[in-house]
């Protein structure tokens, strides 16, 4: 985990090599105590498709959970009898 202060944002190169190098973001203090977190573009999508994956797991369970699923044999026959197949 990398940690700068913020005086060091100053230097943009290299908080941009940081979080490139690292692959991981770099989390910036101001006196002592956190306030920013810069990440690089790639691991910023890499997290927000996992959240997103997450998130449709989930609803899933949820669904799965209230009673809304249905095996497929069930949801082939119900299309085929509404669409008269």
């Amino acid at each position: 985990m990398q940690i700068v202060p913020m005086r060091d944002l100053k230097n943009t190169v290299e908080i941009e090599r940081k979080c490139a190098a690292s692959g991981e973001p770099v989390f910036v203090t101001k006196n002592g105590y956190g306030r920013l977190v810069v990440m690089d573009i790639e691991y910023y999508e890499r997290t927000m498709k996992k959240m997103d994956e997450a998130s449709l797991v989930n609803k899933g369970i949820a669904e799965y959970e209230e009673g809304k699923i249905t095996d497929g044999k069930t949801s082939l026959k119900r299309l085929r009898q509404k669409h008269g197949i």
